[in-house]
């Protein structure tokens, strides 16, 4: 059985992997897709069972192959006005509409699709397929993913992560770290204000430091760097707490996130603000009721994309696309998880980020054709 990049393609959006759903059911196909055509693949199930990543080799298992890796999970439409079912793969104008489309089962469409191509081609180094899930909450399953690869599979030369940047050889983006802050206060009647600690006004203060820290960073910022913006970026995205305006707020929360340039590390930006906590707010708040105070939690970790010098996935994808130019990024995949792990990574897949988690996403059918050539490109490389 053969199916073309673009039917494949819409096999892949009819399933609504939401990541707040199972995407049991696109692993399966995927998984049967594979086992048509001979080929065994590998699960690594979450710690629910409810959700799998799988990654599956075509070709010797020999050192110097290339991983395709793409995510199956895309995200929600609530509340977006789609011109069209966003679940089936819709052509108009050149363009194929559906959520998942640029964000990434296009990318995940053309590893699957070619897979009779790539056995065909009798490969004299492997290619590896992966597809992850929950990429677009923190990347929590791609660890345990790349971890069993590890332990499996013969070290590559490449890993390809198929993100959309119009084919552009990205060499690098951004590391990001969540935090949730609690902020535990001591509630009185705000007219007695003296004898309470206000949870919300600490957590402003916490939330003003974030602020002043990232413009600190903004005002010695290198504008030569080529990331947007420039530097690293603390922000504050959700916050919440009191419980009424005449009342010292007992409980406060709020998130943050930090998105460090790949010439700093995200924690020691952690170990500033926690240091802060200890030094500067916590000892004031307790000085009044020895029961405040603050909790820092870790709620994701993603590693960021270091340029490597004289990278072997670098070398590779530049061959195959002509793409010459330095490109980086600041939002996060999962490259820098393959990356940690001591493969040589870059991020390059066909359509445009504009795209990621819009109504009418889609993709262009020539960003789909150019991406089918780019793997043939790579299936000949590695058949000698």
């Amino acid at each position: 059985m053969s199916l073309s990049p673009r039917e494949m393609l819409a096999r892949l959006i009819a399933f609504p992997s939401i990541s707040s759903r199972s995407n049991l059911d696109i692993i399966e196909f995927s998984r049967e897709w594979l086992r048509q055509h001979g080929v065994e693949s590998h699960l690594v199930y979450s710690s629910e069972k409810d959700k799998a990543n799988l990654y599956a080799t075509i070709g010797p298992k020999v050192e110097g192959g290339v991983v395709l890796s793409g995510h199956t999970d895309v995200v929600p439409v609530d509340g977006q006005v789609w011109t069209s079912d966003p679940w089936v793969l819709t052509e108009r104008d050149g363009k194929l509409y559906g959520r998942g489309t640029a964000d990434m089962k296009g990318f995940d469409a053309l590893a699957l699709a070619l897979v009779p191509d790539m056995l065909k081609a009798d490969l004299r180094r492997p290619i590896h397929i992966a597809l992850s899930y929950d990429e677009e909450i923190a990347c929590r399953g791609a660890p345990a993913m790349v971890s069993a690869m590890a332990r499996t599979i013969p070290t590559p030369a490449a890993v390809i992560v198929g993100e959309p940047t119009r084919h552009a050889v990205v060499t690098g983006h951004k590391a990001s770290i969540q935090l949730r802050t609690q902020v535990t206060g001591y509630a009185v009647h705000s007219s007695r204000i003296d004898q309470g600690v206000s949870a919300v006004m600490n957590a402003a203060r916490l939330i003003v430091w974030l602020e002043d820290t990232m413009e600190h960073n903004r005002q010695r910022a290198n504008h030569d760097d080529p990331f947007e913006p420039p530097y690293t970026t603390l922000h504050c995205g959700m916050v919440e707490g009191g419980s009424a305006a005449n009342i010292v707020a007992s409980s406060t929360w709020f998130y943050t996130d930090i998105r460090a340039i790949p010439m700093e590390n995200p924690w020691d930006y952690v170990e500033r603000y926690r240091d802060y906590i200890a030094t500067s707010i916590e000892p004031r708040m307790k000085a009044i009721s020895p029961g405040t105070g603050v909790q820092v939690e870790i709620v994701s970790d993603v590693p960021g994309l270091r340029p490597e010098e004289n990278g072997s996935a670098e070398r590779l994808m530049r061959r195959l696309t002509g793409d010459n130019r330095t490109s980086v990024v600041a939002y996060g995949t999962e490259a820098g998880l393959f990356q940690r792990n001591g493969w040589s990574t870059v991020v390059c897949g066909p359509g445009d980020i504009a795209q990621a988690h819009q109504p009418d996403e889609f993709l262009e059918m020539s960003e789909l054709e150019a991406g089918e050539l780019l793997l043939r490109r790579l299936i000949s490389e590695l058949a000698g």
